[in-house]
């Protein structure tokens, strides 16, 4: 039985095919604005790699943050329940899982069946998410995949006090111009991120295993920093991005 998760995102879109308890296909593409466009895409693209027809999928879940524009789901479901089972799936230890992506983030305490028993989210500003990174990467002409390693190389970590995005971006561009090294600089926005973050997931129980999914646990800076805040030490499975799409395709065999 194959089952399928759809995950749209603020920023990328991903899809996640299993066959049975088997990831057999995976899919991620950039959502654009047109989320129902890339959902069908992202889906063409993971059933394309599966070797199998829309036909054949015996259940179809939309998640994340245009679930509700995925063609032909059966349903929707939050992505605060697809990131929690998708983490567990990855790492059965699981009991913390920490969910940075494009739009906002989340602390998630999850039991020995990947259920979800406690949360905490961070969706009314853009600080502590990929947004703001991506608007850090801009002011300072840096690619975003190079922010990580560049935060971890700095030997000291400049303090970006503003949580708001658009102050903080005004912090930035004012220490460039006073001719502190970029890599300080970055170093402080990861550290400021790692703050915001580490404060809201504070709010809920934090137990290990603590697991980090969405597109940011891409970022070594954050994940470091992340747990020096914490005290926790932090597991980023190698498919974290596509946890919210396998969690749906896990829901979907109901």
């Amino acid at each position: 039985m194959h089952t399928v998760g759809v995950d749209v995102g603020a920023i990328t879109a991903k899809a996640a095919v299993l066959e049975n308890d088997e990831l057999v296909a995976t899919a991620i593409i950039l959502a654009g604005y047109d989320r129902a466009a890339a959902a069908t895409q992202v889906l063409e693209q993971a059933m394309s790699q599966a070797g199998i027809a829309r036909e054949k999928i015996a259940g179809l879940i939309g998640t994340g943050y245009g679930r509700v524009q995925v063609p032909g789901a059966d349903r929707t479901v939050t992505e605060i329940t697809c990131h929690a089972r998708g983490a567990h799936y990855l790492c059965p230890q699981t009991r913390t899982v920490i969910d940075i992506g494009g739009q906002d983030s989340k602390g998630i305490s999850v039991n020995q069946s990947g259920r979800v028993t406690d949360f905490v989210m961070n969706d009314k500003c853009a600080a502590g998410t990929g947004r703001f990174l991506e608007v850090m990467a801009h002011a300072l002409e840096e690619d975003l995949t190079a922010l990580g390693p560049i935060a971890l190389s700095a030997s000291r970590r400049v303090q970006i006090s503003s949580t708001c995005t658009v102050f903080a971006e005004s912090e930035v561009i004012t220490h460039l111009a006073a001719g502190v090294p970029k890599a300080e600089i970055i170093a402080g926005i990861h550290e400021a991120i790692a703050a915001r973050v580490a404060t809201m997931v504070g709010r809920i129980p934090i137990k290990d295993i603590v697991v980090m999914t969405g597109g940011v646990a891409r970022n070594t800076g954050v994940a470091h920093m992340l747990e020096e805040k914490l005290g926790h030490r932090i597991l980023v499975p190698e498919q974290a991005q596509l946890a919210g799409a396998i969690g749906a395709a896990l829901i979907a065999r109901g």
